[in-house]
């Protein structure tokens, strides 16, 4: 076996990793984005548990720049501003290498590309198999038989490794190097390298394929016929000039010496500093494992080979060290160093304290509650607290069909009682526990309590009295993270609980309780119930210690029981509809796929294949004259792009059609009939009050609240939501316009709150002030613009962004935006105070005090700032309407309990509530739901719902 050589393009993987986290990013408790840092470490160890290299080295980017810049200053010119959260993490991705042992490659003016290009180069000559590990298409030019690139594939991490087939199938040449001149003809739009104008990357092949490289094409730019010839020639000198900038260097400075690039002894007290200040626990307790695993390759590793790699690299840092004292770089600048690590002293005491304890470590009493006598004696101990922790263990998450196995109970930390249900006992031990949980006075306590309540609902128990749900208490205290319990566990407690997978084998979903396995099972619910009941008594203090805990107690703890009710009513379908519109949208799609193969005149054309559709588009038909690539240098297809493209190409309509009618046919209308459960009839979503940053619900298993609506296809889905039976109709009443009423409110503008009080129509009444006319002669179209506006201003829309959705030149729609600010003044004071407010405090509230932590609300980054500013206007807004509709749903909850109305809500969309309304109490139910709606917050303007009746949900909305 040969031995192995991996390079590593450390600035390759770090932007990987950083747009990987960026919808939710890692953080440590001083805020810190640690995504970065995480992905990266995570990767090299993978590298180093699976391959075992010989030899490892991380190459870096050198500060200054290349050469490629003295010779094009354009280079790279196009690129935005490196992220901050990237400048703080690069320091930390050093120190762990540092201490690791693992090499770091750095040589002023080439860049990391020159330097993997050169040590691969010479590693295949002194016979090692070499991996550059790197996404980076330019990587390909490189690749022989025994010089590959390494690369992770898709979202599961699967690897791909590129060789010489691979190059040859997805460029068609022989000779990997000419990959650069395919890069030099088609232009890398990344560094700002100008292709040759008019040619993609499928030209460019063809032409490497028929002519070779660069040079021999110029040569024999007269033969090529057509423009392309003529283009060719005239772009000569520039094209000459593209290739020398996408030539990796093969003779860098660097010498190639297995010493320097030997992966020794990790320094794992610097390790242990380094992790303890990133939060990293899963790193600090595998630090007996991050040595180096032996290689496969022949031949023992002796253990003078890693003593000389440690000489080296001292003898090499000691040298750095030296030549840079007094010195400046090649710019006179003074050299200031990398951020050391801190004193491994300082942190000893946290590090120490952050090695997680679990069951093995810590003393605990966790009790088999063997029979029924047993039971009596545990409830009535528990009766005499004020407040338990409960935990219900089921086959599987289906309340309706799967079954409750066994029942935890907690009191003190460190005690527990776990109670096995076996079918037989499931009723007796039922009645034996029910008055404990139907007692008012005693608070119960959970993680995700609505699934144990609707579990313990169907076994007849109602949990009453207080509620306490640690996986909503720490969403109120940091909505953007984590909020399962073993996360919360391992961040609060320093505890890593029992995994599931112990007890039921990895891959297993359903839990299935024994005789045989009932002592594991009761070390791995009893110890729940107990992290639980620990993890209120750490949150609680913290909610009540910034002013939530009303939030709590008046909105999220009674939406508890709300959503249960929800969720359990479920609603009802008519399948046979959706079958019928299947067949119909079938037969649409068939048709519209023939007439985009005719448009392109590709009788084969694949329509799903993005590949072949941006090939045909953009490299064909030209629809635009600078295309937009993905990451991978395909032409973007996705359908915000697209959309840029609508109403100027009739295949580009065609092609957003076929789209939209296969997503209506895969996530709707085939989808929904699956979902029925076999047991109620009937859909049963899932609503989540801890997922949004806003506060608003989300709803999964299926999502309902992304039924279409406005446009009629999507509309048609709609009409299979009805009611339970025939003397049921379905009552829709949705609020209107309560995030405009809401920023009447905040901003407190007088013209804005005297359209809504005059029950002007508030998009003409803006249209009357944008276009300076009377309220009667404000056009269809101008209302059109001013909705745009009213709603844009809400999230912050930018003058490009309004000119896109209206389909009008920029300055236009600059003027829409200041002249929306002229007629509204204190909305653009409410925003430049709030997004000040924010940057001063780091977050923002609801009108009930919510909050919504804004992280690179001070970031150097303008893009990231950006969208914190937006967020920061936005939040407010969005989440007040998200607890206006709470509080809603809770009066109508508690008005139909109080009044035995027999009608349920079944659903909530946003700004919308659907109640399954028995016909005879239609009068009254309509009453409850707009009163309820319309008075759930006292603004400067009044809340307004509107009621619709119908047959089915299209015909009430």
């Amino acid at each position: 076996m040969m031995k192995k050589l991996f390079l590593v393009d450390a600035y390759a993987l770090i932007f990987k990793y950083y747009y990987a986290f960026l919808g939710r990013p890692m953080r440590n408790r001083d805020g810190m984005n640690t995504s970065v840092v995480f992905g990266f470490v995570k990767f090299l160890r993978d590298i180093q548990k699976r391959e075992r290299p010989d030899l490892l080295g991380v190459a870096f980017d050198p500060k200054g720049g290349s050469f490629r810049r003295d010779i094009f200053p354009e280079y790279k010119a196009n690129r935005a501003e490196t992220p901050e959260d990237i400048l703080l993490s690069v320091p930390y991705v050093k120190r762990v290498l540092e201490a690791m042992c693992i090499p770091i490659l750095e040589v002023e003016g080439y860049e990391a590309d020159d330097v993997i290009g050169t040590l691969s180069q010479k590693g295949v000559a002194a016979g090692y198999d070499v991996y550059m590990v790197t996404p980076d298409k330019d990587y390909g030019q490189l690749v022989r038989d025994n010089c590959r690139i390494y690369k992770q594939k898709g979202a599961d991490g699967a690897i791909e490794i590129v060789g010489r087939e691979a190059i040859r199938e997805k460029y068609g040449i022989d000779d990997p190097v000419l990959v650069r001149d395919i890069l030099a003809l088609w232009g890398d739009a990344s560094d700002n390298i100008p292709g040759v104008p008019g040619i993609g990357e499928k030209s460019a092949c063809k032409l490497v394929r028929e002519w070779g490289t660069v040079e021999n094409i110029l040569d024999n730019a007269a033969r090529i016929g057509g423009r392309q010839g003529e283009k060719i020639a005239e772009w000569g000198d520039r094209l000459r000039l593209a290739k020398r900038l996408t030539t990796i260097c093969l003779d860098v400075p660097i010498p190639f010496r297995e010493e320097e690039l030997t992966v020794c002894e990790p320094h794992l007290d610097e390790l242990r500093a380094v992790f303890a200040e990133l939060d990293f626990k899963a790193f600090l307790n595998d630090l007996a494992n991050l040595a180096p695993p032996e290689p496969l390759s022949d031949g023992p590793r002796q253990e003078d080979q890693r003593q000389l790699a440690e000489m080296a690299r001292a003898k090499s840092a000691a040298a750095k060290k030296a030549a840079l004292v007094g010195q400046g770089n090649l710019f006179g600048d003074p050299v200031v160093p990398l951020p050391g690590p801190v004193p491994a002293a300082e942190l000893q005491e946290e590090a120490e304290a952050m090695q997680l304890a679990t069951a093995q470590t810590t003393p605990h009493e966790y009790t088999l509650v063997p029979n029924a006598a047993r039971l009596r004696e545990v409830v009535s101990e528990v009766a005499r607290y004020e407040e338990f922790c409960f935990d219900t263990e089921t086959t599987g998450f289906d309340i309706f069909n799967d079954r409750i196995v066994g029942l935890s109970l907690a009191v003190e930390p460190h005690r527990a009682w776990y109670v096995p249900f076996r079918e037989e006992d499931a009723a007796e031990y039922a009645g034996i526990v029910r008055p404990l949980f139907e007692e008012e006075r005693i608070a119960k306590i959970g993680q995700n309590v609505k699934f144990d309540l609707m579990v313990l609902r169907r076994l007849g128990i109602e949990v009453r009295g207080r509620k306490y749900d640690t996986m909503i208490l720490h969403y109120l205290l940091d909505p953007e993270s984590r909020h399962n319990m073993n996360a919360l566990s391992e961040k609060y407690l320093n505890y890593r609980p029992i995994e599931i997978e112990t007890l039921i084998g990895k891959g297993q979903k359903q839990l299935t309780m024994d005789l045989v396995n009932v002592e594991r099972v009761k070390e791995y619910a009893a110890e729940d119930a107990d992290i639980t009941l620990q993890l209120k008594r750490v949150l609680y203090p913290m909610v009540e210690r910034i002013g939530l805990e009303r939030l709590y107690s008046e909105i999220e703890e009674p939406m508890i029981e709300v959503l249960a009710s929800i969720e359990m009513a479920g609603v009802r379908i008519d399948t046979a509809a959706l079958a019928e519109y299947a067949v119909e949208l079938n037969r649409r799609m068939a048709e519209l796929e023939a007439a985009i193969r005719a448009e392109a005149g590709e009788p084969s054309l694949n329509i799903n294949s993005t590949r072949q559709l941006g090939e045909v588009l953009f490299a064909k038909m030209r629809i635009a004259e600078k295309p937009k690539m993905t990451r991978t240098k395909q032409f973007c297809t996705d359908e915000e792009y697209l959309q840029t493209f609508a109403r100027k190409h009739r295949i580009v309509d065609l092609v957003l059609e076929y789209r939209g009618v296969k997503k209506l046919l895969s996530t709707y209308v085939e989808a929904l009939p699956q979902l029925v459960n076999r047991t109620t009839g009937r859909i049963h979503t899932s609503f989540n009050q801890a997922v949004t940053a806003t506060g608003r619900l989300s709803s999964t298993n299926p999502n309902l609240q992304n039924i279409p609506v406005r446009e009629e296809m999507g509309r048609r889905i709609r009409r299979a939501f009805i009611p339970s039976d025939d003397d049921h109709l379905l009552l829709s009443a949705d609020y209107s316009q309560v995030e405009l009423r809401l920023m009447a409110h905040l901003s407190g503008d007088e013209s804005l709150i005297a359209a809504f009080e005059h029950g002007e129509d508030i998009h003409a009444a803006t249209a009357a002030r944008l276009f300076g006319k009377p309220l009667g002669e404000v056009t269809p179209e101008e209302r059109r613009r001013a909705k745009t506006a009213n709603f844009g201003i809400i999230y912050g829309i930018s003058a490009f962004g309004l000119s896109q959705r209206l389909e009008i030149p920029r300055k236009e729609a600059r003027e829409i935006i200041d002249g929306y600010f002229a007629s509204y003044p204190k909305v653009k004071e409410y925003m430049e105070r709030v997004v000040g407010k924010a940057r001063e405090e780091g977050f923002v509230t609801t009108i009930f005090g919510r909050r919504r932590y804004l992280n690179d609300i001070a970031s150097h980054n303008a893009v990231a700032r950006g969208l914190a500013e937006r967020n920061a206007v936005n939040a407010p807004i969005q989440g007040s309407a998200a607890d206006i509709m709470k509080i809603a749903m809770i009066d109508v909850h508690r008005r139909f309990a109080a009044e035995g109305i027999r009608s349920r809500v079944i659903l909530q969309v946003h700004d919308e509530l659907v109640v399954d309304m028995l016909r005879s109490e239609q009068e009254r139910v309509t009453a409850i739901v707009t009163e309820a709606m319309e008075s759930a917050a006292k603004l400067r303007v009044r809340l307004v719902a509107d009621a619709g009746v119908g047959g089915n949900w299209l015909e009430a909305h």
